[in-house]
């Protein structure tokens, strides 16, 4: 006779309500049983699961922690400094600049004083010329070394042709005419230099071997009398004595050394006060006088 199969005894029935729970929930933590006031429920058979380990975090980026948050009234004032300290910044720079431009404009001031004074003063053909005269007037026709003066001031031989023509020169000091005496440029070797006078009173001869335009300080260069813009002979401008020329009655107001002696010109030198001056200024001259 066949056994009967036993079946198999469910053994669930025999485990306490609680423990067939506590299977299904997760093993209490250490935390868990602190907390509880339990000791371990499993006995000395149960083994804490161990917890996953732990990943390294990625250390924070090391930004500059956050200042304090600036009121309304605390950024304005900050935009008005920042507003303000940018005027300044601007208004040294503007200063800067006008005191470059000052610099330069005293510079190109002082260079163009010193260049005119020296080229028409010092470095003028009458100023460096041998035997140049420097006294008061009347200065003599001092003829014997004007063919050397002549020379350096690089005028042109004598001749009667191509160029022939005269112009009127007189001279005030202190409102005296003074003499603008014959044989200026005739030495006494009988040499003539294409600027002469003879014995018409204050006729300047102009008789050149090429044709050219001549000038006023020229003709003193040859003549050997310190001739400037602001000396003639030992007469010198100050506070109240001017030198001046007038052409043909007009008051010269360029370089005085620069007037050309034109055909039939009328050139007038004066020195002294303006109370000084001819009451009038002579403009004309008959040049049907003239000896050829």
């Amino acid at each position: 006779m066949a056994k009967k199969r036993r079946k198999p005894q469910n053994r669930s029935r025999n485990r306490p309500a609680g423990a067939a729970t506590r299977t299904a929930e997760r093993p209490p933590s250490t935390e868990d049983v602190a907390q509880d006031g339990r000791s371990d429920p499993q006995g000395a058979d149960y083994t804490e699961p161990k917890a996953p380990p732990r990943q390294r975090s990625a250390p924070a980026s090391r930004r500059p922690a956050p200042g304090p948050q600036r009121t309304r009234a605390e950024k304005k004032e900050l935009a008005r400094a920042e507003r303000e300290a940018a005027r300044r910044q601007m208004a040294r720079a503007q200063r800067r600049r006008q005191l470059v431009w000052i610099a330069g404009i005293t510079i190109a001031v002082a260079a163009g004083v010193f260049f005119f004074t020296d080229r028409n003063d010092s470095g003028t053909p009458s100023a460096s010329l041998p035997g140049v005269l420097t006294t008061k007037a009347p200065w003599p026709a001092n003829a014997d070394q004007s063919a050397a003066r002549a020379t350096a001031l690089g005028l042109p031989p004598e001749a009667p042709t191509p160029q022939h023509e005269h112009a009127h020169l007189q001279i005030f000091i202190h409102g005296k005419g003074e003499p603008v005496p014959a044989n200026i440029g005739i030495s006494d070797a009988g040499a003539i230099q294409s600027l002469h006078t003879h014995s018409d009173p204050g006729v300047v001869h102009i008789e050149s071997s090429v044709s050219r335009e001549f000038t006023l300080g020229e003709f003193f260069g040859v003549w050997g009398v310190r001739f400037t813009p602001s000396c003639l002979g030992a007469y010198c401008n100050d506070d109240t004595n001017h030198l001046q020329v007038f052409v043909n009655g007009e008051e010269v107001t360029d370089s005085l050394q620069d007037v050309q002696l034109d055909d039939l010109s009328v050139i007038v030198v004066t020195y002294g006060t303006a109370a000084q001056l001819p009451d009038l200024i002579p403009s004309t001259f008959d040049f049907t006088t003239v000896s050829p």
